[in-house]
């Protein structure tokens, strides 16, 4: 069986990881796996090539995606879905890995109605792909956080002040959550554990009255405009503070151990998938075991609320 593998969307680490397993474990099982340069981009163009053991060779420590990523928002037209299609047919390929998060998600299964048997794997550090508890690239950019988190408190405690901290996600507050947990946050806001910018400015004063140094809030992107609050809070209460963006870095690096695992896993169980002749799926791992769950499931559903907000509000 001949099987394409394409990365689209915003790159995570372990995209590579998932490729590398996809293409040694599918040559063992003697099928032959082409990669597609650009995500759904390459697809339309016919930019496919063929991958063996030489071009996997030492990307297991790369982020990002050495097959590159794009985002093409003309794939919802039918036109382009049926080009690629007819590419894929030129190419004799049969199968198709689509390593991304939901928009990439919808572009696969556009591509499954028109007849190209699909598999998905969750790529996206947002982890907001219902169906897995946690997708690749989501612990390295966690890692990532934390470390710029630790250092920021650093300085927090030195002058004594509160540190606004926004972080990645998008629609789905998990990044801010665990980041939150695991640097000792003093407050946090996300989609799902919203506070208004008068209960945080009390708390702050409230910590003040109790001689706490210092204070570091965990912001979701999109929440509030963390420089101007930050100006709100130096004006209203006894914290000076200063707001950090930590942007684009929270996609880079190399990927964890858990998301080399991961990702190692998901590429397998991939190429499991087809020679199972099951097909229209997106992976997920839910409590340390691989499932798939039907794309379209995937797409219309919202990720539960996370019970580790409990957890926030106990120890805060």
């Amino acid at each position: 069986m001949k099987i394409a593998i394409l990365t689209s969307g915003g790159d995570a680490p372990g995209m590579n990881v998932a490729i590398r397993a996809a293409v040694r474990y599918g040559i063992k099982k003697g099928h032959e796996i082409y990669g597609v340069y650009s995500g759904y981009v390459g697809l339309i163009k016919g930019d496919f090539v063929k991958l063996d053991h030489k071009r996997m060779s030492g990307i297991i420590s790369m982020g990002g995606t050495f097959l590159k990523t794009a985002r093409l928002e003309e794939f919802k037209d039918a036109k382009f879905q049926e080009k690629a299609v007819e590419n894929l047919k030129k190419k004799g390929i049969e199968g198709l890995i689509v390593i991304g998060g939901d928009g990439s998600y919808r572009g696969a299964l556009a591509l499954h109605n028109l007849g190209v048997k699909v598999v998905t794997i969750p790529g996206t550090i947002d982890n907001d792909i219902y169906g897995t508890d946690y997708t690749l690239g989501f612990h390295t950019a966690l890692d990532t956080i934390v470390s710029a988190m630790d250092k920021l408190r650093d300085t927090s405690v030195s002058h004594q002040r509160c540190s606004i901290i926004e972080v990645m996600g998008r629609n789905c507050g998990d990044l801010a959550l665990y980041a939150a947990i695991s640097g000792g946050a003093e407050i946090l806001v996300t989609p799902e554990h919203k506070l208004s910018k008068e209960d945080i400015i009390a708390s702050l004063t409230q910590y003040k009255k109790e001689d706490r140094t210092h204070a570091i809030v965990v912001v979701t992107e999109h929440q509030m405009d963390v420089f101007e609050f930050a100006k709100e809070i130096t004006e209203k209460s006894k914290f000076t503070s200063v707001a950090t963006i930590l942007g684009y870095v929270q996609r880079g690096g190399s990927p964890s151990a858990q998301d080399r695992i991961l990702g190692t896993r998901m590429g397998a169980y991939a190429i499991d998938l087809f020679d199972q002749k099951i097909s229209g799926v997106a992976i997920g791992i839910e409590n340390d075991r691989l499932v798939y769950l039907p794309i379209g499931v995937v797409i219309n559903n919202k990720r539960p609320v996370n019970p580790l907000y409990k957890l926030v509000t106990e120890v805060s």
